[in-house]
C-alpha cells in the first residue's frame, strides 16, 4: 500500500467523524504535480468529492472551511493541496 493510499484511508475517517457523507471519493492527484515544491516536501495532491446533509444552507466558503477543519491534523505535511467539491444531497441530480 502507497503512502498516500494510507493517508487517504485516514482523510476519509476524519471526514466521516465530521459529516454524514453520502458520497465521498478522494483521488490523489500527486503524480500531476511532481517537481512541484508540495511534492518535494513530502505533502500530496487531492481531489475530494463529498456530498453531505452538513453542507445544506452554507455557501461554497463555508462547506470548504468545514472540510479544512475536519482534515486540518493533515495539512501541511500529508496534504499540500486540495480541490474540494463539497454539495449538498438537493444538489445532486440523478
Amino acid at each position: 500500500m502507497s503512502v498516500n493510499h494510507d493517508r487517504i484511508r485516514q482523510f476519509e475517517a476524519d471526514l466521516h467523524a465530521a459529516f454524514t457523507a453520502s458520497e465521498l471519493q478522494i483521488s490523489d492527484d500527486s503524480h500531476l504535480h511532481a517537481g512541484h515544491a508540495g511534492a518535494a516536501s513530502g505533502g500530496g495532491h487531492f481531489t475530494l468529492r463529498i456530498v453531505a446533509t452538513e453542507f445544506q444552507g452554507l455557501n461554497q466558503v463555508a462547506r470548504h472551511r468545514a472540510v479544512y477543519a475536519a482534515l486540518d491534523k493533515h495539512f501541511p505535511d500529508a496534504i499540500h493541496a486540495l480541490i474540494i467539491n463539497a454539495f449538498a444531497p438537493d444538489e445532486i441530480t440523478s
